[in-house]
């Protein structure tokens, strides 16, 4: 890893400073709000600056600069961004039939509203954590089946969701909406992303008014924030989308990304297990359209807001995005390869996520994002 702040203090960023007004010390900052207000046009010069220094044969004295250089297993991480708002959306088909299926009739599983717009809510920034924090088991309300009264205590079905989200660059004012096409200049580039879960609190709380407790206790975020530029190559048509979007969903050209994904749980002392493998290509809302939907009514974007995919979610079983499907509501166990089976998260297991880009050669990673199960000590 080579830190921002000693390609600026060699002199690669010079050609920017005057066109942006950049503050040097932006660059030495442990977040990227600071560089990340000066929009998609900066982020791409950024990155292209990035990359000559890096590429080129020594063109600003990097040598000298070995010394700050690290290696990547020895850093510690933390999430990229000082997140201001957080916002998740439900915009994987495959998930929301497969929840409605086990909880409504399967015959009706989408909601009547689905089809028409990206079903969103607002999450809890503070509670966004960064890869290989320990992630404590809730307590909360819950009504056991068969029971009259709720109990309250440690969540039975803790489950991780798979998602990925994006980071907002730039900001918008009160009462001024993006539209889809240009809805890309907002975004500056793209994490993994956990949003566990705690389906039994949830299941309980999230009439009338939706998630509260079974969703705000944790979050996971990576720390790889992939800029848009680069998932260029990698751009693909959604679904077909039917009935047609309202017009201000409407956008042209590809709007979604392959990126392959992949979830694992590993025990403790023991051996990981993949129980998931999906791709990212499949989500039905885009997120130009997401972030156009969130907007228009004149929500502001802040530099900064996080805005998360919701579960992803594949076409068949070994490609679902969360423990409630690829157990399906508990009903169908599965072995790991210690031998032990799961239908929800036990303590002490750690749930690892990957993504990564691959065509004609290129590969782009975004790295790992990691959770371990601890029991609630409160």
């Amino acid at each position: 890893l080579v830190p921002l702040s000693v390609l600026c203090e060699v002199g690669c960023f010079e050609s920017m400073d005057e066109e942006y007004l950049i503050d040097e010390y932006d660059f030495m900052d442990s977040e990227l709000n600071g560089l990340l207000i000066h929009g998609r046009g900066f982020l791409t010069k950024l990155r292209t600056a990035i990359s000559y220094a890096l590429s080129a044969k020594d063109p600003f004295g990097l040598k000298e600069y070995k010394g700050f250089l690290k290696k990547a297993q020895k850093v510690k991480m933390d999430i990229p961004v000082t997140v201001g708002d957080y916002t998740d959306f439900y915009s994987s088909r495959e998930h929301a039939t497969n929840v409605g299926m086990m909880f409504r009739d399967p015959a009706n599983a989408l909601l009547p509203n689905w089809l028409h717009m990206p079903i969103g809510y607002h999450g809890r920034a503070s509670s966004i954590l960064p890869s290989g924090k320990k992630i404590r088991r809730p307590n909360g309300q819950m009504m056991p089946k068969g029971a009259e009264t709720p109990v309250f205590g440690p969540s039975q079905r803790l489950d991780f969701e798979l998602e990925m989200a994006f980071v907002t660059c730039s900001q918008t004012k009160l009462g001024k909406p993006i539209q889809a096409d240009n809805a890309e200049d907002y975004i500056a580039g793209m994490v993994l992303f956990n949003d566990w879960s705690a389906r039994d609190i949830q299941q309980w709380e999230y009439v009338p008014l939706g998630p509260f407790l079974g969703k705000n206790f944790a979050s996971s975020m990576s720390p790889w924030l992939v800029l848009m530029d680069a998932l260029e190559p990698f751009r693909v048509a959604g679904p077909e989308q039917s009935p047609t979007p309202l017009p201000y969903l409407q956008s042209t050209g590809n709007a979604n990304f392959d990126i392959n994904l992949e979830v694992s749980i590993t025990p403790k002392d023991q051996a990981e297990t993949i129980v998931s493998r999906t791709n990212f290509k499949h989500m039905y809302w885009s997120m130009r359209q997401q972030l156009a939907h969130h907007t228009v009514n004149g929500c502001n974007i802040r530099t900064g807001d996080v805005c998360a995919s919701g579960t992803i979610s594949g076409p068949t079983p070994d490609s679902y995005g969360s423990m409630l499907e690829i157990a399906w509501n508990g009903t169908k166990p599965i072995t790991l390869a210690d031998g032990t089976t799961r239908t929800f998260l036990h303590d002490h297991d750690t749930v690892k996520m990957r993504g990564w880009c691959e065509a004609n050669g290129v590969r782009i990673g975004f790295g790992e994002l990691r959770g371990t199960i601890f029991p609630n000590e409160v």
